[in-house]
């Protein structure tokens, strides 16, 4: 068998699949008697082969007249159960599938993925509907449409290059900040609307520090200023943040240059375990008003802090390209602490290119990348007032401070 017959044979087994796994759904939800649905589970399988036979014999052309006919017989059919049933939901998906039949004939991993999804929304109807309808507030279902068309169509459209004063700018990473620091705010709401202040924004700070640690921090602090009852698990997922950005820095100079670890795995070391230490003294501890704040969680995101923090990081990614372009080579350390300020893995990854080409040694590159460190650490200092207040700040610089201090701490015993 050559190998376009064994393609061709697989794209027939997945058009199968397709029409079986829909239309075993769909079979289930027929009733009986005159009125019950036209289409079953045979009728899609019939349907899925039929978009394939159509493809492998007059290509799209003929799997378009196919598709014409299946949407003609399935609007006859609507008119006939309309009454007993107004949606549209079998007939579309049995277009679909028709669909989905020729194009598993040239793509059959693609086909079977959208077969697999119409499936499961179809099987998914009463949770679906439960979700959207008592669960989902109207200001969740408009943070979903405002993030969905910031991440769908500014984000894509914002140019990839670097532009502006010294190059610096770049809009595409401009709005993947703000996209990030929109999701990492949704990823502590749904956390806490699921578990709870106590376990969830912990838990979503320590998952958004990968993302982001600055914004993160960023993210709880303004929470916690809305809600004052929020304090102990913002706070903790505020800290543990930073525990992501030294796991992210450890991976990010060992890809570059893996030796580099050696001489860092003490500062690293002790300034995650102080960092994971400080927060767990957060993470036990209860709000009195823990229980009653979550029945008002606030808003997902807030767009215009977002732009906002964007707007902070490019001021200092612009005094850092100036900077190093007077200064040039002499500028290494003032350039990685001003680069430190809105990236520490920037610093930790520059520092690790140039020992791995050589131009500078181990000793050398251990300077820049905790310097770069302590300064970004400064940074969330800084943000953490901004955002969160004097009663946020005073809690989180503490275990800020015992982090920084425990990373030199390893960095001279070493």
């Amino acid at each position: 068998m050559s190998l376009a017959d064994q393609s061709t044979l697989l794209g027939l087994c997945v058009a199968l699949g397709i029409g079986l796994l829909v239309g075993a759904d769909r079979e289930r939800r027929k009733d009986t008697g005159p009125t019950r649905g036209a289409a079953g589970i045979r009728t899609f399988v019939v349907c899925a082969l039929l978009g394939s036979a159509s493809v492998i014999l007059g290509g799209g052309l003929v799997l378009a007249v196919t598709a014409l006919i299946v949407g003609a017989g399935a609007l006859i059919a609507y008119q006939r159960t309309r009454h007993q049933d107004p949606g549209l939901t079998t007939e579309s998906a049995l277009l679909l599938t028709c669909l989905l039949g020729g194009l598993a004939i040239h793509d059959s991993m693609l086909a079977a993925g959208v077969g697999a999804v119409l499936a499961l929304l179809l099987a998914s109807r009463d949770r679906l509907h439960h979700f959207v309808r008592s669960v989902l507030r109207a200001q969740e279902l408009n943070d979903i449409i405002l993030f969905s068309a910031m991440a769908l169509i500014v984000l894509p459209l914002a140019p990839d290059r670097f532009m502006g004063p010294f190059d610096a700018l770049n809009p595409r990473a401009i709005a993947r900040l703000i996209v990030a620091l929109m999701a990492i705010s949704a990823l502590g709401y749904v956390a806490m609307r699921a578990l709870g202040p106590r376990y969830g924004l912990p838990l979503a700070g320590f998952a958004a520090g990968f993302v982001s640690s600055t914004a993160t921090i960023y993210s709880m602090g303004e929470r916690a200023s809305r809600q004052p009852s929020l304090m102990s698990g913002a706070v903790a997922g505020a800290v543990l943040s930073s525990i992501a950005t030294i796991i992210q820095m450890t991976v990010v100079i060992g890809l570059i240059q893996a030796s580099l670890l050696t001489a860092l795995v003490l500062p690293l070391s002790f300034g995650g375990a102080a960092a994971c230490l400080y927060g767990l003294v957060f993470f036990f501890r209860r709000d009195p008003l823990s229980n009653t704040a979550v029945e008002d969680v606030g808003r997902a995101f807030n767009l215009k802090a977002a732009a906002v923090f964007a707007a902070l990081v490019t001021l200092i990614l612009l005094a850092s390209a100036g900077l190093n372009a007077w200064l040039g080579a002499r500028g290494m350390l003032l350039g990685a602490a001003l680069t430190g300020l809105a990236d520490a893995h920037a610093t930790a990854a520059s520092a690790a290119s140039l020992m791995a080409a050589n131009k500078i040694s181990s000793a050398q590159a251990v300077g820049p990348i905790l310097i770069g460190l302590t300064t970004n650490t400064l940074m969330k200092a800084v943000v953490a007032f901004k955002a969160g207040g004097v009663h946020y700040a005073t809690r989180i610089v503490p275990g800020l401070a015992l982090m920084i201090a425990a990373v030199w701490l390893g960095a001279w015993l070493g």
